[in-house]
Parts: structure tokens; C-alpha cells; sequence
């Protein structure tokens, strides 16, 4: 029998509640956050993608490089988690835009027994103050003020966090894992489709000497799709993190370079020798909500996509014990002319919107690094806090939702309402012993902070904070502080069976604060809807970051837009490039296994099994 493993402990601020100012929190008009395009701009909608069927392990990454090297080291025998690290070696190459050693990740795993979750967040510097973007008028800075140079560079955690998940669920040596990257990096791979558009797309790229000689002709025009990009500086990298470790990159003549680039910049940052070396990735308790007949898992808090993926089902699941005629298996997707084929009902439109309106709301108020901020995370999941939250949604949209009052809170904090972005990768993976595993890695905005070393890009994290530290004399939880970890929208998340605890499926996307969106419709595609991996990530994305409701452009019939309309919501139809990757265990009537998997036609994903 799976047991739920424990949620995390939470550190309690010794400060108490002051009753007025929880209800100046509670009161106030928390206006709908400033929602910028997705972070990636699109590059279509395949429709050549079918489900995957294998039978003994399956890996499946955002390019099919680097899915192909995933399931090479499970062809040798490797665990989900050595996998997962060969496949960001190679992304770190051939998706260089969105993720890399030089950002963080956060891991959800499945050891056959336990669920573990791996903390590789960047970290902001010691010698980062709350004030770090701040204009000297104490005005907030424009984001590509604050994202481009130094100033942004948090920290990278990826490879620790790699490193610590390996030495406990690894099987293969460390140094077999960056064999393809290596390989992949001094041959050459061929620039995709996507790849090039997000290089032309960029106007920042050209004022990078290192990109501009990586990316760019001699003219500066971007190398055409299928030029050949060989890329030593980075083979010999990640040689050395074979050989030696992460210390290859955290100490040493690479770390002094990161350092050097990151200081000497015209927007410079304080990233330190010392913040590299002391850097360390946490294990963390995972965040295990109960939905129907699933135990759903997914990160704590420095991540905001696990108890608001938890706040989303918990909110339907209370709608549906108040009204059977509410019930999300009774609203299944029709057919459609759309790329995507079909559409969901717009009752669970709606539904599914109010319910992510009122998780947002919850998500800037409240949720941030808990090392340094008392985050009520049992209150926010508490079944009975969630169905009065529940209570607020009607047949007409709330328009934009106020946070609530869940028990717990310590402190009373202001509202966060910096810009929504982050720029990230997915990899998921199952191994024939049954492990599994959910990854979002990330640099933040596409190219990151636009510093490259050695052949890959460092993160611009740190954006990831509040640029505003505080409104109306309160804190707001997520401001800079050293050495915390920015808050994320990432949600890789497990999905198990709650009667006998059996593993059913790995799942998680990339796509800036909408991350949540797009997990929250694929979760409820597999488990509400009874569809395959490829058909739940196909559906069209939806949803609400608590100001309008979003709408996949070109993807929606006019007469659903009209019936969110005539509900009251206020419609926006965007491109919301999501990057899903999903793999389902299956049994049939006789007991036997397999697996099912599918990935983003949105991309340039793929998943590949035996």
C-alpha cells in the first residue's frame, strides 16, 4: 500500500499575526498581475505526433536528440534518473534557449518505494539586496533592463541537484551519462526549425559577442536550419564534469570565468567564487494531495506549480462534491476542425479557468522560498479551505479572484505583482524497474541572461523574484533576499494509483507561469478525461493566470469563445507554447504492463521506449 509521504516542514516565523494587517492582506484588491507573451515564442503545431507504446522503459525530451540519449542510457541498463541527466546534457546543446548547466531544475522521482523531490533552484547571490531592481527613482526596472547581463545571474543548481539525485538512485557511472552530449557537441547537430526562429526572434543576441559568433553569419543574419553547429568549448565542459564532477563547473577556471563574465558586465551582478562553491541542492519532502482515485505529487515550495496544481484539483473535486452536475468526466473534449482536433466543453472552460483564478491569487500572495518565508502550504491544500474557496465560483467568471485566508499563515504579506516569466525544458522518463521520473529545468527567458561561457548560457533567475520588495509598508514574500531561491512556476509531477499505490504517470511542461495551466489540463485530460498521453497534451491550452481567460489562438471554436463570453469572461486568444512530455503505465486484463508516452506538438519533443 503507498503511504503518502509527508509534506514538507515548513520553518514558522516566531513573528505573530497582526489581525489588522492579515485583513488589510486579505481585503485587497489584488488586481490582476502584468501577463507578458509566453517566454518562447511559438513555432506551430505538428500533427504527425501519435502515442508511443513500449514495453519495458520510455524517455521523452523536448528534441528528439536529446530524447534518443535518454533512452540510449536505459538500453544500458540506466535508472529514470540517468536518463534525465543525459538528456540535459544534450539540451543544454540543442536547446540552449531554454535550459543548461547554467540554470537549475526541479526533480520529482519515483524509486519503486518512496516519492523524492530534488531542489536545484538558483540561488541569489550573498551579496543581493531586495532593492536589486529598483531604478534609482524606486521605480521597478523594465524586465529586459533587469534580465540581460549580470544582474539577473542567479546561482546555477542544476548539476548539484543531478548529482545528488544520481548518487541515490543512479546506475550507471556519472561520466557514461555525458557521453552523447560530448559526442553531439564536437561532431555537430543540425539547427532545428525552432532553434532558428527563437535566434532570429532575439534583437538582444546580437549585442553578445559569444552568441553573435555562435549563432549569427558573418553578416548577422542567424544560420540557416540545418547548418551544422559544432560547439568544442562545450564538449570540453562537460568532459570535465564527466571526470570530475560538478566541481568542474562550481570551482575552478570555469567558475572563475562565470564570475568574471557576471561581475565585468555593463549591467553586472555579485555573483561570487563562494556562491558557486557553497551552493547545495536540497532534498525536499514532496507535496502529496489526494484527487478522486489518485494521489497526485509534485515540489514544495521554492515551486509554486505543486500546491497550485494541488489547489486546482482540490477546488474541481469540491465543486463536484457540491454538484454532481459539476463533474468534469461528464464535460469531456468534442471534436473540432482545429489543429488540435478537438476542444474542451466550455462548462470546464470555465470551471477549470475559476479554479486556476483562485490558485493564482493564492500564488502571489503567499507562496515563496519557505527557508525564508513561513508559506502555509497545509492551509492552502486544507480540503476544507479549498471547497470555501470552491464556493466562490458561480456561473459567471469572477473576473479576478482575491486571495484567500487559509489557516497557518505566520505573517502577513503583500501581494506580489511583478512580471509572470520563465523559460524551461521538461524531461520525463520510466525505467524497466518501475522509477520514474518528472524534471523541469530552466534558464528562465529564452538565451537566459544572454551571458554565454564556455559554450552555454548562465540564467537570468534571479527575475524570478518581486522586483517590488513591498506595497504599503508590507514585505512581499517573494522579494530578493542572499541566498534565497526565487519562486517557480515548475510543476513536474507524479500521478499514482491511491487505493494500491502504484506508479500511473509522469508528467510536467515548460512555459513560463502558464506552466501550471498547461499540467493542470493534461493532468485532468489523463485522469478525468481517460485519454492517452499524446491526446491529453494535444488538447488545446487553456486557462487563467487570474486575469483573462486564455485561449490557444486558432484552436477554439467561435461558439466556445462566445459562451466563456456570455459567462462574462474576458477572452484572449494567445499562443501559449507549452512543451509537455508525458508517459503512462498501463495494464491490461491479464496484469501485464506497458508503457504509453507522448510529447508537445507545440515543439519539438518526442518520446522513444523499447
Amino acid at each position: 500500500m503507498f503511504s503518502a509521504p509527508h509534506l514538507s516542514r515548513f520553518r514558522l516565523s516566531a513573528l505573530a499575526l497582526i489581525a489588522s494587517a492579515l485583513t488589510l492582506a486579505a481585503c485587497q484588491n489584488a488586481s490582476a498581475p502584468t501577463l507578458p507573451s509566453a517566454p518562447e515564442s511559438a513555432s506551430g503545431y505538428r500533427t504527425d505526433l501519435r502515442t508511443r507504446h513500449a514495453e519495458k522503459y520510455m524517455a521523452a525530451a523536448a528534441n528528439p536528440l536529446a530524447a534518443e540519449a535518454g533512452r540510449e542510457m536505459l538500453r544500458r541498463g540506466g535508472s529514470a534518473i540517468d536518463a534525465a541527466i543525459a538528456m540535459q546534457a544534450v539540451l543544454t546543446l540543442v536547446e540552449p534557449q531554454s535550459s543548461g548547466i547554467g540554470g537549475g531544475a526541479l526533480i520529482v522521482l519515483w524509486d519503486g518505494k518512496s516519492v523524492r523531490t530534488y531542489d536545484g533552484r538558483e540561488t541569489a547571490p550573498a551579496g543581493a539586496t531586495e532593492k536589486l531592481f529598483l531604478q534609482a527613482n524606486g521605480q521597478p526596472m523594465e524586465f529586459t533592463q533587469a534580465q540581460i547581463g549580470g544582474r539577473s545571474v542567479g546561482t546555477p543548481g542544476v548539476l548539484r541537484a543531478l548529482e545528488l539525485a544520481h548518487r541515490k538512485h543512479g546506475r550507471l557511472p556519472w561520466a557514461q551519462l555525458f557521453e552523447p552530449a560530448i559526442k553531439l557537441a564536437r561532431q555537430g547537430f543540425a539547427i532545428s526549425p525552432r532553434l532558428h526562429r527563437l535566434i532570429a526572434a532575439d534583437s538582444s543576441l546580437r549585442r553578445s559577442p559569444e552568441m553573435a559568433a555562435y549563432f549569427l553569419n558573418a553578416d548577422g543574419s542567424p544560420k540557416a536550419v540545418g547548418t551544422n553547429l559544432q560547439n568544442p568549448a562545450l564538449a570540453a565542459v562537460l568532459k570535465r564534469i564527466a571526470n570530475e564532477g560538478p566541481d568542474a563547473l562550481y570551482t575552478g577556471p570555469v567558475a572563475e570565468e562565470i564570475v568574471a563574465k557576471v561581475q565585468g558586465h555593463a549591467n553586472p551582478g555579485s555573483l561570487s567564487l563562494n556562491d558557486l562553491s557553497r551552493y547545495q541542492a536540497k532534498e525536499r519532502a514532496p507535496l502529496c494531495t489526494d484527487y478522486k482515485r489518485w494521489q497526485v505529487c509534485g515540489m514544495p515550495p521554492p515551486s509554486s506549480g505543486g500546491i497550485a496544481l494541488a489547489q486546482i484539483l482540490g477546488t474541481l473535486q469540491a465543486l463536484e462534491t457540491r454538484d454532481r452536475h459539476l463533474a468534469l468526466a461528464a464535460l469531456k473534449p468534442v471534436k473540432t476542425s482545429a489543429p488540435a482536433g478537438s476542444e474542451p466543453a466550455p462548462e470546464a472552460v470555465h470551471l477549470i479557468s475559476e479554479a486556476e483564478r483562485l490558485a493564482y491569487a493564492d500564488r502571489a500572495q503567499y507562496v515563496a522560498d519557505s527557508d525564508y518565508v513561513p508559506v502555509p502550504v497545509k492551509g492552502l491544500i486544507d480540503p476544507t479551505y479549498l471547497a470555501s474557496r470552491a464556493a466562490l465560483i458561480g456561473e459567471r467568471s469572477m473576473g479576478t479572484a482575491r486571495p484567500g485566508t487559509p489557516p497557518g499563515i505566520q505573517v502577513a504579506y503583500a501581494p506580489d505583482r511583478s512580471p509572470l516569466r520563465i523559460s524551461t525544458s521538461q524531461v520525463v522518463a520510466v525505467d524497466d524497474a518501475g522509477g520514474a521520473v518528472s524534471m523541469t529545468t530552466t534558464i528562465e527567458s529564452a538565451f537566459g541572461s544572454h551571458l554565454m561561457v564556455q559554450g552555454f548560457l548562465l540564467n537570468n533567475e534571479l527575475t524570478d523574484f518581486s522586483f517590488i520588495p513591498e506595497e504599503n509598508g508590507q514585505k512581499v514574500a517573494n522579494r530578493v533576499e542572499p541566498g534565497k531561491r526565487p519562486r517557480s512556476s515548475m510543476a513536474p509531477t507524479l500521478v499514482f494509483n491511491r487505493q494500491s499505490g502504484e506508479f500511473l504517470a509522469t508528467i510536467g511542461s515548460p512555459g513560463g507561469s502558464q506552466i501550471i495551466e498547461y499540467v493542470a489540463k493534461s493532468t485532468i485530460g489523463l485522469l478525468d478525461w481517460n485519454l492517452d498521453a499524446q491526446a491529453a497534451i494535444n488538447l488545446p491550452n487553456f486557462g487563467s493566470r487570474n486575469g483573462p481567460t486564455e485561449l490557444e489562438l486558432g484552436q477554439f471554436s467561435p461558439g466556445l469563445i462566445q459562451a466563456l463570453k456570455d459567462k462574462g469572461h474576458v477572452v484572449t486568444e494567445i499562443d501559449m507554447t507549452s512543451g509537455t512530455q508525458a508517459i503512462v503505465r498501463l495494464k491490461d486484463a491479464q496484469g501485464k504492463a506497458s508503457l504509453t508516452g507522448g510529447a508537445d506538438p507545440r515543439r519539438e519533443g518526442q518520446a522513444l521506449g523499447d
